[in-house]
Order: structure tokens, then C-alpha cells, then sequence
């Protein structure tokens, strides 16, 4: 990435705005107006993927498709596919610090199939759509066929439709089928139609202002996925989409069972003899959505979690060797050098250190690991890092650095105010933010919340937790002056700007 830069870390469903969630509308336009306000360079986000049960981006239904819930309604006005009016009549939730996923569910739908009608009523939407489809062709139609499917099997997921030859893909339960949900399948594609003009049009704002996108790829797609009903081949499943095995972590700081992701395991050896040609295309797509990809369980490469799928915890499973870097050297062959950071967070073994030197991607440091107590062999301590390298307080998988440091020892708070040369008046966001961005890693990527000085409510994700992640919100009024001075005056004084 080279010489010293800065950004933000803030998902797309934390924005302000009095819809229910953040989406691609104005307040989306006024945070990349705030980054060039800081002088930073970079917007991390997380998945721009659909979401499912538990709204974990890194649970989505598609490894390319857009998360609806992000299309901006106001813009919909905008474009005349629905009326002020039908907005004004919704109750989107009385609590603008927090997303209700159940709520949205149930008073997003309507309002969506409005705009939907009111576009394929139009000769020159149609074109457009027509276009679209042309130019998303390897993914789009199986997209719309699995979700308009999987409505018609009543939301369950793909292992547990009614219907076995539509599982397997029997070719004409599959006509069947679709000649039935016509209207649903129409549905999916406008609807991707609206998320990626939005979205593309948002990113050209951003580029424009010069702010670079980082977006987050997850290593696994769901079991719940089109990948898994249309592709079998590229994960150890039976004929009927059931994970023989499925991917997790051992045992950790965050859970004494280790975290059981659920996710399918992949079949390394068939895409290695495929080329690795679906990840080069996941890698294409990836693209066109950001600028910078970050990719999530970077350790999985080298060797990754594999569990009995019949059991349901993370606890018996074992280590298997994942693709190391053949799988690299194919997407370099046919993409050439990408910006690629690695997340290269929890067990990380010689063989994943060998892998992401052979990669040579910059991997990634996490502030709040380091001033965990007095350990002067701590490799997450500054004084360790390297310039290669993207500094954090923490992930959305962290505590916000109010929480965290409220969770120390006084021993350890000591040590943190100390490290920090934490001044009298200066709140301990503030601290490691100053710390961070006086770093020698050539990128420090600041979590919006400790921006603004947040508790430990704000928090993104509890691993390995399900029923109240991913909820967070920024409310028009946290974002002060004062908050956006301080961001500025830490990027001038540590040349990051």
C-alpha cells in the first residue's frame, strides 16, 4: 500500500440516518465528505454480502450479490420508483443507535416490491436491467433462482427444502419452478439492479475525493448459499448439499469451546485442479466493488479448522492443510499484483508466517492485543511493528477501546496510560488513536466508535455470540467538531494525510 496513510473503519449499516439502517444515501455521502474533512485516504467496511439468520455479513447467501437492506430508499424516491409518500407512512423503529434486522425484514419488503413494479413498468429501466443482466450473467440469474426458490420452501435453508430434485437441480423441477416464481425472480434482480447502481455510485463519489474503499472478503460462503447449490464440487458435501465437515477455530481468548463457524469446508484439491479459476473470479468480482481487499482468516490458507459436521461444537475438530500459496501464485498468474491486506489474526503458526511473507501482503496489528499487560515480547506492542503493515485499535470483532480498557487489570491500565504517555484530560480513545497513528505502520485504520469516544454498548460482534451483533449505529449529533479536529489534527502531526 506505501507511504503513511490513515482511514476509518465503518460499516455501511452503522451510518446516521432515520430509516432503520444505514444505506448508500446522503448520510453514506457526508461520511466520505467527514474522511476528506480528516485528510484520510481510506474507508474500511465490512461484507457488502447478503446476510441471513444472526445479520453476519460473513453468513451471506451469495459471495457476490449485494445486501438489499443497504439500498437507500430516498434515492428510490429520487428515480421515481416509489413516492415520498410511501416512506412518510412506515414506522422504520423508534431507536436510531441501533438496527432491529427482524423489524427492517418485515417493513423494507413491501416498499422494495413497490419500487420493482414501478421500474419494470418503465421502457428505459428495462434496458438498463437488460444490461445489467448481460454484464452479471455468471452470477445473477442463479442468484435470483435460489432466493425466489428458497422463499418458495418458506425461508429454510437449501439442506432443508422440501424438495429434493430442486436441491440436487433436477433441470426440469427447475423450469417448473421458475415459470412459477416469475415475479419473485424478476424481484431479486431489479432489487441487485438498485445495489449496485447505488453502490457504484457512492464508490465514484469516494474515488473522486480520493478516498480508496477497503472492503472485507470472508475466506468461507455459507451452507446457505448459491455457491453451495449450483457448485457442490467446490466443497466436501454429499449430493444433497449437506457439509461433510465444516470450518471453526480452536479453543481462544474468546471462547473455551473455540468458535464453530458452520461453514462448508472446500474441496482445495478440486479447485486446485480447476486452477483455482472460481477464486480468481470471487478475486474479479471483489474488484469491482473495492479498491482494497481485505481478506478475512488469512491462516485458513495455510492450514484452516476442519469439524465433523456431526458434531456441534469447534472443540474436536483438527488441523488440515489449506492451499498456501499455489493458490496465490494462480490469482497472481491471471490477475497480476493485488492490493490485498491479510488478516492475520488469532493462531498464527510458522506456516501461516511463511505464507504471508511469501505473499507479501501486509498483514495486520491490533493496538489493543499489545497493551493486554506489561509483556515486553508482545509482537502487538508499536515498537515491534513494521512499516508493512495496517495498524488498528481493534476490529469489529473487538471490544471498542472504552469497553476494552474498562476489562483490564489496574496493572494493565497502568501500563496502557503509561505506554501512551496517556496526558491528564485525554480520554483513552484518544490515547491509542494519538499511539496508532504515530506508528510506524505505513496505514492506521481508526474503528469510527473510538472516533468517537464510545462505550462498550457500541461494540460490532461478540464471536462466537448470536442475537444482538452487527446493530450498532451512529447518531447525527456524536459526530462534533471537536471528535473531527482531533482525527486531523493526529493525521497532520503523524504524516498521514
Amino acid at each position: 500500500m506505501g507511504k503513511r496513510k490513515s482511514g476509518v473503519l465503518m460499516h455501511i449499516t452503522s451510518l446516521a440516518g432515520d430509516r432503520g439502517i444505514g444505506s448508500f444515501g446522503q448520510a453514506a455521502f457526508d461520511f466520505v465528505d467527514f474522511l476528506v474533512e480528516t485528510k484520510q485516504t481510506y474507508w474500511q467496511i465490512l461484507p457488502l454480502t447478503t446476510t441471513s439468520y444472526g445479520d453476519s455479513p460473513y453468513q451471506s447467501f451469495s459471495a457476490v450479490a449485494g445486501n438489499t437492506n443497504l439500498i437507500d430508499l430516498d434515492l428510490l424516491v429520487e428515480d421515481g420508483w416509489l413516492k415520498a409518500a410511501d416512506l412518510e407512512a412506515v414506522d422504520f423503529g423508534d431507536n436510531p443507535a441501533s438496527v432491529n434486522y427482524g423489524h427492517l425484514f418485515d417493513v423494507r419488503r413491501p416498499l422494495l416490491e413497490k419500487a420493482v413494479k414501478a421500474f419494470l413498468l418503465d421502457k428505459n429501466a428495462q434496458a438498463a436491467l437488460a444490461k445489467f443482466e448481460a454484464d452479471n450473467q455468471s452470477w445473477l440469474a442463479n442468484y435470483a433462482d435460489f432466493m425466489a426458490f428458497k422463499e418458495h420452501f418458506n425461508l429454510k435453508a437449501l439442506q432443508e427444502w422440501d424438495d429434493k430434485k430442486a436441491i440436487q437441480r433436477d433441470k426440469a423441477t427447475l423450469e417448473k419452478l421458475r415459470k412459477k416464481l416469475v415475479d419473485v425472480i424478476a424481484y431479486h434482480k431489479v432489487t441487485q439492479f438498485f445495489f449496485f447502481q447505488q453502490w457504484r455510485a457512492l464508490k465514484a463519489y469516494a474515488n473522486k475525493a480520493g478516498i480508496e474503499i477497503i472492503g472485507d472478503m470472508p475466506i468461507y460462503v455459507s451452507a446457505d448459499s448459491v455457491e453451495m447449490w449450483t457448485q457442490p464440487q467446490l466443497f466436501k458435501a454429499d449430493k444433497n448439499r449437506k457439509p461433510l465437515y465444516v470450518a471453526g477455530v480452536p479453543a481462544d481468548e474468546f471462547s473455551d469451546e473455540g468458535q464453530y463457524w458452520g461453514n462448508p469446508i472446500y474441496d482445495w484439491k478440486a479447485h486446485k485442479k480447476s486452477g483455482y479459476a472460481w477464486w480468481i473470479y470471487r478475486m474479479q468480482e471483489a474488484l469491482k466493488l473495492y479498491d482494497v481487499i481485505r481478506i478475512d482468516h488469512f491462516k485458513g490458507f495455510s492450514d484452516f479448522w476442519q469439524v465433523d459436521a456431526s458434531h456441534d461444537t469447534a472443540k474436536y475438530g483438527t488441523w488440515q492443510p489449506g492451499p498456501g500459496y499455489d493458490l496465490f501464485a494462480a490469482i497472481k498468474k491471471a490477475l497480476g499484483d493485488l492490493p490485498i491486506i491479510a488478516e492475520n489474526l488469532g493462531y498464527i503458526d510458522e506456516k501461516a508466517e511463511k505464507l504471508l511473507a511469501d505473499t507479501a501482503f501486509p498483514g495486520m496489528k491490533i493496538l489493543e492485543f499489545g497493551l493486554q499487560g506489561p509483556d515486553p515480547l508482545n509482537l502487538d506492542l508499536p515498537h515491534f511493528y513494521t512499516s508493512h503493515s495496517v495498524a488498528y485499535t481493534g476490529t469489529h470483532d473487538n471490544e471498542v477501546v472504552r469497553g476494552w480498557y474498562q476489562g483490564l487489570s489496574q496493572e494493565a491500565r497502568t501500563y496502557t496510560d503509561t505506554y501512551t504517555h496517556r496526558a491528564a484530560g485525554e480520554s483513552v480513545s484518544q490515547a491509542l488513536l494519538r499511539t496508532l497513528y504515530a506508528s510506524v505502520s505505513d496505514v492506521a485504520i481508526a474503528t469510527m466508535q473510538d472516533v468517537l469516544d464510545l462505550p462498550a454498548s457500541s461494540r460490532m460482534n461478540t464471536p462466537n455470540t448470536v442475537g444482538t451483533n452487527w446493530q450498532w449505529r451512529m447518531t447525527a449529533d456524536q459526530l462534533t467538531d471537536d471528535k473531527k479536529e482531533f482525527l486531523k489534527a493526529i493525521t497532520k502531526t503523524y504524516h498521514r494525510g
